[in-house]
């Protein structure tokens, strides 16, 4: 059985996320210490109790779902011996390819954190709230192409891209609210239903190009070696391993596409994958494998008994 691991995304956290890792495991508590040292900030505290407003924030929310995401992994090496290089490959939507990353070795757990406190700041600095917009297009008629035709609706008055090519029925476009807003009618007009997202910032597209310049910057002094494990990127849906071409990846991720669909059908076709886990918090990406490549079997551990009965299933 060829094992993937996914890591997940923002929009998965939650009030209380990582908090039975914490009580059932030291390792999974010296992650959260070392997380909140790196940051010089309770974010443990806020993960654990709240309040949900200050969580969900993109600076909070990022290194929150890494943190969670990492002390699960160092919980099953620790307490089961789960090394990583049992995967064949490791990906993350988003947010989640610099979990990928830290776990696989790439890059450390207080620079993981620290960078995407950075990212999260980035992002939010580089559009004015409520210029920017981001909807969800879904439904079975929904694919690549009618979100396509969507965004270029939208282009004709402002920036508008597909953001988030997640699965067939879930597709996310991006960009100046007014562009959008056309997006969101000819999405309609064209079978698809689509949904105004809560969001911050309008994430993955040109509109962030100054938070990708801001990340350029950090990542260019960020120490990164190669990934024991390959990770499937977000903007080539392919497997990489150089440190080098990884650093200028997690750049163009900032304003990119995040092919998730086209991962996941990568790794379950040519990557041979017959098992995905979803490390962390959430489980978003285990609905979407199953959607994605049904053949394979998808599970999310995010209790002490999921990495208990994942680690006894190899």
């Amino acid at each position: 059985m060829t094992l993937a691991l996914l890591f997940p995304g923002q929009g998965s956290q939650s009030v209380g996320m990582g908090a039975s890792l914490a009580d059932a495991f030291a390792p999974a508590r010296e992650v959260f210490a070392e997380v909140d040292e790196a940051l010089g900030q309770d974010l443990s505290g806020l993960m654990r109790n709240g309040p949900e407003d200050q969580l969900t924030l993109t600076e909070n929310a990022q290194p929150a779902l890494m943190a969670v995401s990492m002390a699960a992994m160092r919980v099953l090496k620790v307490e089961f011996g789960f090394d990583v290089s049992a995967a064949a490959y490791v990906a993350g939507h988003s947010l989640g390819e610099y979990s990928a990353l830290c776990a696989a070795g790439a890059i450390s757990l207080a620079d993981t954190a620290r960078l995407l406190k950075l990212r999260g700041q980035a992002m939010q600095r580089a559009v004015p709230v409520g210029k920017g917009a981001m909807a969800s297009l879904i439904g079975p008629k929904t694919d690549l192409a009618l979100a396509e035709a969507a965004a270029a609706a939208g282009s004709e008055v402002g920036v508008c891209v597909v953001a988030n090519d997640n699965n067939n029925g879930n597709i996310v476009i991006s960009g100046e609210k007014a562009a959008v807003d056309r997006a969101i009618e000819k999405a309609k007009e064209l079978g698809a239903r689509a949904i105004p997202l809560n969001v911050s910032a309008p994430f993955h597209c040109p509109l962030m190009q100054a938070a990708a310049d801001e990340m350029a910057t950090a990542l260019a002094a960020a120490t990164i070696v190669a990934p024991v494990v390959p990770v499937v990127a977000n903007v080539t849906a392919r497997a990489e391993r150089d440190a080098e071409v990884v650093r200028g990846l997690l750049v163009d991720q900032v304003t990119g596409r995040v092919r998730w669909r086209e991962s996941m059908e990568w790794m379950a076709g040519e990557g041979a994958v017959t098992r995905f886990a979803e490390i962390g918090s959430g489980k978003v990406l285990t609905g979407m494998a199953k959607r994605i490549a049904p053949d394979a079997e998808a599970v999310a551990l995010n209790t002490p008994e999921d990495l208990e009965a994942f680690a006894k299933g190899l």
